[in-house]
């Protein structure tokens, strides 16, 4: 059964996203993992299948973007972005018109990368657009919707990103001190994070389900 399922996911080339598509070609629960970004991967396993589009003109590419389970790990940082509005539609247009066209698709499950102290609410800009992301993919009729809010992320990127290099530095060596409530602060490896991800989807429970950081490491150790 588990073997004509199909699996999307965007945002390969990052952190979580390198993880998650590994764990996705390992798993034999998906006989086909679509894999769409800006450029090709230098990966070739006879499961995948990349695609290479535009995210300015996603519904162009419709056709592709058919799964039972997208996973989407898109985000950037303001400062790579080059300014709010670019942020915005990195972290929340493209990421909301990927539910859109792929609920439309009849995909059953959306995962996606969120972040600790998401909140539509927020005065804070980037918590803010997190937030709104969040309300809205829930907008599309999925069975079930996936969110997860890492608290700082560990792993080696691509890209450098010099205030959660700096964080994390700071951070790390606290954090056996982090339990009780505090857990859902402590800094998170990427790989853990994807690890929840392939978790919850395997579970496939319908509605919306949102995860803490703490709750993704206790995920993360399940799988």
């Amino acid at each position: 059964m588990h073997k004509t399922r199909n699996a999307l996911i965007v945002g390969a080339s990052g952190l979580v996203g390198g993880h998650c598509l590994r764990l996705l070609l390992a798993s034999n629960r998906y006989s086909q993992v679509i894999s769409v970004g800006r450029r090709d991967l230098p990966l070739i396993h006879p499961r995948l299948d990349q695609k290479v589009i535009d995210f300015d003109n996603l519904k162009k590419y419709a056709s592709d973007l058919v799964a039972d389970d997208v996973f989407c790990c898109l985000g950037t940082t303001i400062k790579k972005a080059g300014s709010k509005e670019n942020f915005y539609k990195v972290d929340h247009t493209y990421v909301v018109e990927l539910a859109r066209l792929t609920a439309a698709k009849h995909a059953a499950q959306f995962l996606v990368v969120s972040a600790m102290g998401a909140d539509a609410g927020s005065m804070i800009f980037y918590n803010k657009v997190k937030g709104e992301m969040e309300r809205d993919v829930q907008d599309f009729g999925f069975r079930g919707v996936h969110i997860f809010r890492p608290s700082l992320l560990l792993g080696d990127r691509e890209e450098e990103r010099t205030g959660e290099e700096l964080a994390s530095k700071i951070i790390k060596p606290l954090s056996g001190l982090m339990v009780g409530p505090l857990r859902r602060y402590k800094p998170i490896p990427g790989e853990d994070v994807a690890k929840a991800m392939l978790y919850a989807a395997e579970q496939n429970r319908g509605g919306v389900h949102i995860y803490p950081s703490d709750k993704i490491a206790d995920m993360a150790a399940k799988l």
